[in-house]
């Protein structure tokens, strides 16, 4: 994520602060993708302008913080730091189980905002990877589970070794120039319509 074009969405119910936060983020280079008063505009506001950055007050009015950060993260999550006036063990771990990135204590000079800002988009950074490398281990298993699927259906009905089966998927997927789950789901396809 190039930090030039980020945009941030700024959730502040009071009027100083929130002008104060934009102009850090202004000062740091990012832009404004929307700003909010309370938490039931800052959720509509955040579904209409996908930020790619969240800073967001605990205590608005109409919906708190925390509750509308749950509420995007369901849909997409969108790296997020949280603002509070106060600390305490309950709101770090209600934080923490809706999935911020950060959790800044007020007030709040720029160099911490622009230290927590560059965090989270790490944070952020990481846990894509690690969600793209859990999606693909799931994909290649399921697609392992139909090819097993599909030689024990060529060994039934062949009467072939667990290998000669195998052969015989790898050979239809190079003939067909298709990968070998779909093959493998073919093979399983025309079982059922055979059984």
């Amino acid at each position: 994520m190039e930090t030039k074009k980020l945009k941030v969405f700024i959730a502040e119910d009071e009027a100083v602060i929130l002008t104060s936060f934009k102009l850090m983020v202004r000062e740091m280079g990012y832009s404004i993708a929307g700003s909010a008063a309370n938490g039931k505009d800052a959720l509509e506001k955040i579904q209409k302008t996908e930020p790619d950055l969240i800073l967001m007050d605990i205590n608005l009015p109409e919906k708190d913080g925390l509750s509308v950060l749950e509420e995007v993260n369901r849909n997409k999550v969108i790296p997020s730091i949280i603002v509070s006036g106060e600390f305490s063990g309950e709101l770090v771990d209600r934080a923490n189980e809706v999935g911020v990135f950060g959790y800044l204590l007020k007030p709040i000079d720029e160099k911490q905002l622009e230290v927590t800002i560059k965090v989270a988009l790490r944070r952020f950074e990481e846990f894509k990877e690690m969600s793209d490398k859990h999606e693909n281990l799931n994909m290649a298993l399921k697609e392992r589970k139909l090819v097993e699927r599909a030689k024990g259906i060529l060994m039934d009905r062949f009467g072939v070794k667990e290998s000669e089966a195998m052969k015989q998927l790898q050979k239809k997927s190079r003939d067909k120039n298709k990968k070998l789950a779909v093959i493998a789901r073919e093979i399983i396809d025309a079982e059922k319509l055979l059984s």
